[in-house]
């Protein structure tokens, strides 16, 4: 992560032509080893990861700027994930190059980050709705003593297998920090599943363990959801993080299991 033949974790020019050569794929097997999923091996779960990139710019046929937002969708079945600033890096790689059609320029981006990644990846422009309704139970105002900041505790997971309930739970209060650089990485967090009733103190208390830990946004969630799903054997479960933007970009991760709906795809008031 840190040899000098990278980009990341430390400063680098601002790009000044067009090079997809800037995005860095990181292999997921190397998260998920440490979560006991087998390389090649079938996955507990279904998922995308979501990025609203709100800096987006090029140049059209005559050389006139053109800007737009776009929502980049990566299959969690992809062998690789890709790096957030090399992603950053890649889409202002972008700002001086010349485009006949819109339609060129996403059909672009989406064979780049394909190749990236290892897997179809999909590009649209505009992003999805603010979701300023959200029903979820918000558990932050629960009051628990918290001591554990620097690494993950799934002990702080219980559910109660006689009361078996269908709720969806929501926290602001998940930070972790870029393994890379060590910036904090902020998050609201949805936990939707039906099962044993989670106990709502314990599961905040496991969410503000990850405080101090250092894992991508990506292997957070997959982490959250194998915990879960371990901890409390719920019969449905999905997780999806809205993280903050950072760098024009934020991510946001959902991992279900097989045979559930896909989440409605929004942004927090927060990003």
């Amino acid at each position: 992560m840190t040899s000098p033949n990278i980009p990341l974790g430390r400063a680098v020019d601002y790009p000044r032509r067009y090079d997809p050569a800037l995005l860095f794929p990181i292999p997921r097997a190397h998260g998920r080893a440490g979560l006991g999923l087998e390389i090649g091996g079938s996955l507990p779960f279904e998922g995308k990861d979501r990025w609203h990139a709100y800096e987006l710019g090029w140049l059209d046929a005559r050389g006139k700027p053109v800007v737009a937002t776009a929502t980049i969708t990566v299959p969690a079945h992809s062998p690789q994930l890709i790096e957030s600033k090399s992603l950053k890096l890649y889409l202002n790689s972008l700002n001086a190059a010349r485009f006949e059609a819109t339609g060129t320029v996403r059909e672009r981006i989406a064979h780049d980050l394909s190749q990236a990644a290892g897997a179809p990846v999909e590009v649209a422009f505009g992003l999805p709705p603010i979701d300023a309704h959200d029903d979820a139970v918000s558990i932050d105002a629960i009051e628990v003593d918290c001591a554990v900041y620097d690494m993950p505790q799934p002990a702080f997971l219980e559910a109660d297998a006689a009361d078996v309930v269908d709720e969806t739970l929501r926290s602001d209060l998940l930070k972790s920090n870029c393994p890379v650089t060590g910036q904090p990485d902020w998050a609201s967090v949805r936990i939707a599943y039906r099962g044993p009733r989670i106990d709502h103190a314990g599961l905040l208390r496991y969410l503000v363990s990850f405080r101090e830990h250092a894992e991508f946004h990506e292997q957070c969630v997959e982490r959250i959801f194998v915990d879960l799903l371990a901890r409390c054997r719920p019969h449905m479960l999905a997780v999806e993080a809205r993280y903050t933007r950072r760098g024009g970009l934020d991510i946001n991760p959902w991992r279900i299991l097989p045979g559930m709906n896909a989440p409605v795809a929004a942004r927090d008031l927060r990003q």
